[in-house]
């Protein structure tokens, strides 16, 4: 028997046991896929014992995605670029990380058949989601992407970080500002939230960090929030006029690529959906 697991703060539920596991078991693979909760201070001792021979390696989840570089031996060019990891993969003993989010963030737009080449693009937050998604917009090709955060600070050090690499990107403000909505949702083509308002379970379940009438019916709304499956922001752009996304497709497909990262075979992915799915109405029923 072999393992993988997510590595996440302690407290934070994870979807990725129910359709990892789902999809380890229906190719027959034998890996028990587990959650590791763990805390800052854990997280080295952690990281060290993905070394071991019977581990495949983990899917590393906020807040751990940037503190988990210095303790892989390498990792690849995107995660450099990113400026975080999401995936480590034990090649007997070494520890490589990777970023499967660029790739599990890109996916969703092509079923939608929504072209990222040219496009204007908002982007809610600042943290570890939205550097990939800056940086997966900014390699296919986006014209423009504006970041849009509450604190300032971190989305000016986002800008810093990467903007000398992504030329398209732009500093709005922060949120708290009708006018800075205003400005960069005018023409926007693509609105995308990487913060967690709207989460089911939290205080701010029913918030959304777009205002409702700036919401344009000519732009794709992306929410990379998958519980609830409608939040208030995609309820809010449903009733704009404008196509939506939810988030559990990027969530399935960047655990598609570690699957294959981990195994060298493609996953199952209908059998993730699926298994993502019962998991997410089991939780609704409880």
């Amino acid at each position: 028997m072999q393992y993988a697991g997510v590595i996440s703060a302690p407290g934070k539920n994870s979807l990725s046991p129910a359709f990892q596991q789902a999809a380890f078991d229906h190719l027959g693979i034998a890996v028990k896929y587990e959650h590791w909760p763990t805390p800052a201070d854990g997280l080295e001792t952690r990281v060290v014992g993905l070394q071991a021979p019977d581990v495949l390696g983990a899917n590393v989840t906020i807040p751990h995605k940037e503190a988990c570089l210095p303790l892989v031996h390498d990792y690849d060019p995107l995660v450099r670029r990113v400026g975080a990891l999401n995936t480590i993969h034990n090649d007997d003993g070494t520890l490589r990380g990777y970023n499967t989010d660029v790739e599990g963030f890109l996916r969703p737009l092509k079923d939608a058949f929504f072209e990222p080449r040219g496009c204007t693009a908002v982007i809610a937050g600042a943290g570890g989601a939205a550097r990939a998604v800056v940086i997966a917009l900014a390699e296919a090709g986006a014209a423009r992407i504006a970041v849009v955060n509450r604190t300032l600070e971190r989305a000016e050090r986002l800008v810093s970080d990467l903007g000398a690499a992504v030329k398209p990107l732009q500093l709005v403000a922060a949120p708290d500002s009708r006018d800075s909505w205003q400005k960069a949702a005018a023409e926007a083509d693509l609105l995308v939230n990487c913060t967690s308002l709207g989460t089911a379970g939290t205080p701010e379940e029913d918030r959304s960090p777009m205002p409702a009438n700036l919401l344009r019916p000519q732009a794709l709304v992306y929410d990379l929030v998958y519980q609830p499956a409608e939040t208030r922001l995609i309820r809010d752009a449903r009733e704009a006029g404008a196509r939506t996304i939810g988030g559990l497709p990027m969530l399935i497909y960047q655990g598609a690529a570690s699957f294959k990262l981990w195994t060298g075979r493609d996953a199952p992915v209908d059998i993730m959906f699926q298994a993502a799915e019962a998991a997410l109405a089991a939780e609704d029923a409880s």
